[in-house]
């Protein structure tokens, strides 16, 4: 049972389980887009060389047609790499479809060259596959609908005696670029997946499990610019009431468990797509997607009330917090200096309470 689900792992998700995968899809697919864009250059080049070579060489002026439609096909999608997203469903697709037609003008090639058995081909068989990363068993799909087709057509313009020659080529190469498809799909996969797993270490707080601030600064930015939606933000900071007098007082590994205490809190009331980071020292920050003004003080105050009434077990802790709506024209570090004032104006009137941005420039 294990051999035969690691061996589904492999044929459909590159050797790693479904849910992991699909984490990392289009980490996949931005890769697909940016390899094939090259290619795409690449192609046109080669393409567009070889038909200015087939205007006067005898030889070549046989391909002259294919090599023509090639570097049109080549110039034409580069086009499109300019306009489609680069994770998006078109781009995956564009690039099966130049797969094909690779393969096409292998075919087409092949087809030219009556009494030799096919080269083209099974360089293209063997080699696009490579440069794409997605489940394997599309790409075999591909490849063997490819090779069905390629063989028909061969028995109907070459000699038997070629055409048998191809035929155990084909099915012979197209079992090793399957395999070949395999492994290295499985291997830059994993690649994915270590980077991924790196980036969640370098990303997460070690003590609290929270975000840190070097996560912020990257995904917050690269959320504003893809979310429309984030105009509605609401950003608030923080801050555990006197709690460098708390560690003087208890020592810093008591005031680690504190820490952890608050910071349990608020991932408790805050999920989804909303963000909880520790800033730094006893300072938290909560970034909220959806929220209006209204309902983003209500769960200001609430959380405040919860670590007020809550026990850690030590002794009792408050919090202040300042609170700032987002302003989609501006970043999000003059959103956080925004709410910071609003904390300190939090602070200057006795801590243990919840202060609006808008209040004390409105004051």
């Amino acid at each position: 049972m294990k051999f035969f689900r690691k061996l589904r792992n492999y044929f459909c998700y590159c050797g790693i389980e479904k849910e992991e995968y699909n984490s990392i899809k289009k980490n996949a697919y931005i890769s697909n887009f940016e390899v094939w864009r090259v290619l795409h250059f690449l192609m046109a080049a080669a393409f567009g060389v070889a038909f200015a070579i087939s205007m006067f060489d005898q030889i070549m002026a046989i391909n002259k047609i294919v090599y023509g439609v090639a570097f049109g096909y080549s110039i034409l999608v580069i086009s499109f790499f300019f306009f489609i997203k680069k994770d998006s469903l078109v781009a995956q697709l564009l690039i099966y479809l130049s797969i094909s037609v690779l393969l096409l003008f292998g075919a087409f090639v092949s087809s030219n060259s009556k009494n030799l058995p096919a080269v083209s081909f099974i360089a293209f068989l063997l080699i696009t596959p490579i440069f794409m990363i997605d489940k394997p068993y599309f790409i075999a799909i591909e490849l063997v609908a490819a090779s069905l087709i390629f063989n028909v057509w061969m028995y109907l313009v070459k000699p038997i005696e070629i055409w048998r020659v191809d035929l155990v080529n084909t099915i012979a190469f197209t079992i090793i670029s399957i395999f070949i498809h395999i492994i290295s799909s499985s291997l830059r996969i994993k690649e994915f997946v270590l980077i991924k797993k790196i980036n969640l270490q370098k990303d997460i707080d070690d003590l609290t499990g929270l975000k840190n601030k070097s996560c912020l600064t990257r995904e917050i930015n690269a959320y504003i610019e893809r979310d429309t939606e984030f105009k509605q933000g609401i950003f608030f900071v923080l801050d555990i009431d006197r709690f460098k007098e708390f560690n003087d007082t208890y020592g810093h590994d008591v005031g680690d468990e504190i820490l952890k205490h608050v910071a349990n809190i608020i991932k408790d009331q805050v999920y989804g797509r909303d963000y909880v980071i520790r800033w730094g020292g006893e300072e938290f920050v909560v970034i909220l997607v959806d929220y209006r003004i209204d309902q983003a003080m209500a769960l200001a105050e609430k959380l405040r009330s919860k670590i007020e009434n809550s026990n850690n077990g030590i002794c009792p802790i408050t919090i202040s917090v300042g609170v700032y709506r987002y302003n989609k024209n501006e970043t999000y570090h003059q959103a956080i200096s925004k709410a910071d004032q609003a904390l300190y104006k939090a602070k200057e009137l006795g801590r243990n309470q919840v202060v609006n941005y808008k209040d004390i420039k409105s004051a």
